[in-house]
Parts: C-alpha cells; sequence; structure tokens
C-alpha cells in the first residue's frame, strides 16, 4: 500500500533532502584526506533521524544542520579551501 503525504511532510521532506544536497557539496571543498570520513558522517546523522515523523523535531534538526554547516563553511573558507 502506498502512503501519501500531506503537504507539511513533502515540504519537510524537499528542506531535508536540500540539506543534505548541499551538505555532500560542502564537503567536497573539505580537504582529500577528510572528504570521506565528512560524508560518512553526513550520511550517519541523517541516517540518524531518517524515521523520525515528528515535524517539530525535524524543523529543529534542520535548523541545527543549516549552523553546523554554516560553520563548516565558514571553517573550510578560513582555511583556505573555498
Amino acid at each position: 500500500m502506498t502512503r501519501f503525504m500531506d503537504l507539511r511532510a513533502f515540504i519537510l521532506r524537499t528542506r531535508v533532502l536540500k540539506l543534505y544536497r548541499q551538505a555532500l557539496r560542502i564537503t567536497q571543498r573539505a580537504p582529500e584526506h577528510a572528504r570521506d570520513e565528512l560524508r560518512k558522517t553526513t550520511r550517519a546523522e541523517f541516517e540518524k533521524y531518517r524515521h523520525c515523523d515528528d515535524n517539530q523535531k525535524i524543523r529543529f534538526l534542520i535548523s541545527e544542520g543549516k549552523q553546523r554547516l554554516k560553520g563548516l563553511d565558514e571553517l573550510l573558507d578560513m582555511t583556505g579551501n573555498g
């Protein structure tokens, strides 16, 4: 049986996927020796909450993920990996 999402769940899912793609793009800027580990860590963090269906928690996790990505992005800029 196919499970349909309501509009809010669909939008949240879209935001999560966008965040995941952004994270993978940023990991490409990391030094070569750290890329695989960053990619694995990113994947593990998203997998940990894969089955979460609490919309409020998902919004919180998206917000936290954006902050962490911003920090990583700034760190990579400061180290000349931009």
